[in-house]
């Protein structure tokens, strides 16, 4: 399979994690912890979490859309891939080593949970990573 029809299922795995973000409230019981908060925490809360759809929207389109401009030889395009290797390799470091283990051991579907996220974080960073580095060995 090409870089580019990789390219473009990140772009459509973007899209999926951004609208998996409408269940998420439900799921992790966000209503009972954000009562909790002060009114500006849980206002910070929502719109950094509006912000992620956004950046994920953002992403999928541009990865889904704009795949075959990510491998044409470009300088931005260049930039880009890095941006975005950087971004999901950084991700991945926190889905490993910032998350405590506590959060998802001895619980099977917030196991298997981490362990899609884990495996989508690693497609996503070598996806873009590899778009990356043959843009850097031209």
């Amino acid at each position: 399979m090409s870089l580019e029809l990789h390219l473009r299922i990140a772009g459509a795995l973007l899209l999926l994690l951004a609208a998996a973000h409408v269940f998420f409230p439900k799921q992790l019981g966000w209503k009972e912890d954000l009562a909790k908060l002060t009114l500006l925490n849980r206002q910070v809360f929502l719109v950094h979490v509006g912000f992620i759809m956004l950046i994920l929207i953002l992403f999928g389109v541009l990865a889904l859309g704009f795949a075959a401009d990510l491998v044409a030889p470009s300088r931005l395009a260049t930039a880009v891939l890095g941006g975005l290797t950087l971004f999901w390799g950084l991700r991945l470091i926190t889905q490993q080593f910032i998350y405590d283990r506590s959060l998802w051991r001895g619980n099977r579907r917030k196991t298997v949970l981490h362990v899609l996220a884990t495996l989508l974080w690693c497609y996503l960073t070598v996806v873009f990573g590899w778009g990356w580095w043959r843009k850097l060995g031209n």
